[in-house]
């Protein structure tokens, strides 16, 4: 599979994960530990299908442990801790912080063999850092010293999913069939923690299903198979810069239904995030130039 052809399929996750407020929204009003299990569920459901369909059960006996740790840390790590920084600190800051992995997958890329990290990746970066902080901030309070607890938090929920991503790329002979796996884990442990920590509750409306079912197909699902060949085989400075589109993406499609408004602050972020964007696959494309 060549370079080009990997990353569009990894942009297909960004893509997803736009839905990922609006299905959400759909699905109240599960607990997020239960919500996460039984997406989770669907998900590695999901690749079961495919690992019956295309024959990988095989492959799949010689995963390395590594690689099914890293998997398990970056699925179930990344939600976990993100939940957790919801619950000890605003959802604006805490989400503001964790947005930092898009920035991180680009800066943390350049440690990687053969990867060469260039300005334009690094100020694309940034930029697109600031177009994510207009959507999500939005205007709110500053940061309270009594909310650290969750900020660092947030933070930890950055770290895990841009290591997740990047490391990812030093499994590349991995078969993404593996994610399935990490999913099934994933939704154990998922519901572990719900059964000691919430109350069980149900959809109330056919409505609240179909969004559980599109979560655990989408956003929860098909985007880590895709992600992962995306990161393995794509240009993951590019992915990483690519990755602000999820937030404006996403409060497009929350306008588009009529759960948000449209503002100026939306317009300026979508301007930033692209020229951040168009930096990025300026220095990708100067990249291959060079390589060629």
């Amino acid at each position: 599979m060549r370079q080009r052809q990997a990353t569009i399929i990894g942009f297909t996750a960004i893509l997803l994960w736009a839905l990922l407020a609006l299905l959400t929204v759909g699905s109240v009003p599960v607990p997020p530990l239960q919500l996460n299990a039984m997406c989770f569920a669907i998900g590695g459901g999901l690749g079961l299908i495919w690992c019956g369909v295309t024959g990988q059960w095989g492959a799949l006996r010689h995963v390395p442990a590594a690689a099914y740790a890293l998997g398990v840390i970056g699925l179930f790590g990344y939600h976990a801790l993100y939940f957790a920084a919801l619950r000890a600190a605003p959802a604006a800051q805490a989400g503001l912080i964790a947005y930092l992995w898009p920035l991180l997958i680009v800066l943390l890329s350049g440690l990687l063999p053969g990867e060469r990290l260039r300005a334009g990746h690094i100020i694309g970066g940034a930029i697109g850092f600031a177009g994510a902080a207009l959507i999500i901030s939005g205007g709110g309070n500053g940061f309270a010293p009594e909310h650290f607890p969750g900020y660092a938090l947030a933070l930890a929920c950055a770290l895990t999913w841009s290591s997740y991503s990047v490391l990812s790329r030093r499994f590349g002979t991995v078969p993404t069939a593996a994610v399935t796996l990490f999913c099934l884990i994933a939704a154990v442990l998922s519901a572990l923690l719900h059964m000691g920590l919430e109350e069980t509750r149900w959809p109330q409306a056919t409505l609240g299903w179909m969004s559980i079912l599109g979560l655990g197909l989408g956003p929860v699902g098909l985007a880590f198979y895709t992600w992962d060949i995306g990161v393995k085989r794509g240009d993951i400075q590019l992915l990483g810069v690519a990755s602000y589109a999820a937030p404006l993406l996403s409060t497009l499609v929350l306008i588009v239904a009529g759960l948000a408004p449209a503002t100026w602050t939306l317009m300026g972020a979508a301007c930033l995030i692209a020229g951040g964007a168009a930096l990025a696959a300026r220095a990708s494309f100067g990249a291959q130039t060079d390589k060629g």
